[in-house]
C-alpha cells in the first residue's frame, strides 16, 4: 500500500505502492500483508477515510449494523463504531486486527466492534447476517494479487434491503508518478467497479463517479489524484442472494 494522505485518508486498505513494499516473490496475499504489517508498528494513520464520512454523514438511515471489507488497522472501523454503528471488521492480516481490536478498546468502542482475521477470497458473513452498510475501501493489492472483482460482487449479497455499499478506490496514482514495476497495474474507473458488483434491478446506483483531490506524498510534496466512488443502495424489500 502506498504512505496515507495524513490530512485526507486514514487507514486506506490492502493494496501495494510505491513506498519501498518488499516484492511479491511467491508469497500468499495472507504473507505478504503479514510482511508488510511486521515491517512497522503501524502501517496507517488510525483516522477515517474521507469518502467514508462524508457518505456516513449523509446516510438517511443514521447507524446500525456495518461490515468494512480489508479493515486494515481499522481506522474506519473505529469511526463508525464511535458513530454508533456496530462494525465488524475483516482483513486477511491477523496482526492489522490484532491493531484494530485494541484500536477499538483504547477508543471506548470494543463492545460495538467485532474483528475478524480472513481471506476475503473466500470469507463470507453468515447467510442471515445482513449489513444496512457495507464499505470497501481502497481494496486494492500489489504486487501481489487478490480476486478483488469477485470479492466485490460476493459484498453485495451482505446488504439488507434499504442498506448501502460504498466501494472507494484509487482511480490513479496515489503519490504522482509510480516505478516503472508497477506501471501496468490497472487502476479500477466507477464503471468497471459498478460492473464488478453485477447488481440486478433491485438496487439504485447513487453515485459512480471520479473525486478529485489533493493528496501528500512519501516525499511531502502535494499533488492531485483522483479516487474512485461507487456507492448503491438495495432496494427495501430486496432480500438478494
Amino acid at each position: 500500500m502506498h504512505a496515507p494522505d495524513a490530512s485526507a485518508h486514514a487507514d486506506a486498505h490492502p493494496h501495494a505502492g510505491p513506498d519501498g513494499a518488499p516484492g511479491g516473490g511467491g508469497a500468499t496475499a495472507r504473507d505478504w500483508w503479514e510482511a508488510r504489517y511486521a515491517e512497522r508498528d503501524g502501517i496507517w494513520s488510525g483516522r477515517v477515510n474521507a469518502v467514508l464520512a462524508d457518505v456516513v454523514v449523509g446516510l438517511p438511515a443514521g447507524s446500525g449494523r456495518a461490515l468494512d471489507l480489508g479493515c486494515g488497522e481499522g481506522g474506519d472501523v473505529v469511526w463508525l463504531a464511535e458513530q454508533g454503528w456496530t462494525v465488524t471488521g475483516v482483513d486477511l492480516s491477523r496482526t492489522a486486527v490484532e491493531r484494530g481490536e485494541r484500536a477499538a478498546s483504547e477508543a471506548g468502542v470494543a463492545e460495538r466492534t467485532r474483528f475478524v482475521a480472513a481471506d476475503l477470497a473466500t470469507w463470507g458473513p453468515a447467510v442471515e447476517e445482513r449489513f444496512d452498510l457495507v464499505t470497501a475501501s481502497f481494496l486494492q493489492s500489489w504486487p501481489v494479487e487478490i480476486p478483488r472483482d469477485a470479492i466485490l460482487h460476493r459484498a453485495t449479497s451482505a446488504v439488507a434491503p434499504g442498506g448501502y455499499l460504498l466501494v472507494t478506490a484509487h482511480a490513479a496514482p496515489p503519490h504522482g508518478d509510480l516505478p516503472e514495476e508497477m506501471r501496468a497495474y490497472r487502476f479500477p474507473t466507477p464503471e468497471q467497479d459498478l460492473a464488478a458488483l453485477q447488481l440486478d434491478d433491485g438496487w439504485d446506483v447513487l453515485a459512480a463517479e471520479g473525486r478529485p483531490r489533493s493528496a501528500t506524498g512519501p516525499d511531502g510534496e502535494r499533488h492531485e489524484t483522483v479516487d474512485s466512488v461507487v456507492l448503491v443502495r438495495r432496494r427495501p424489500g430486496e432480500a438478494g442472494a
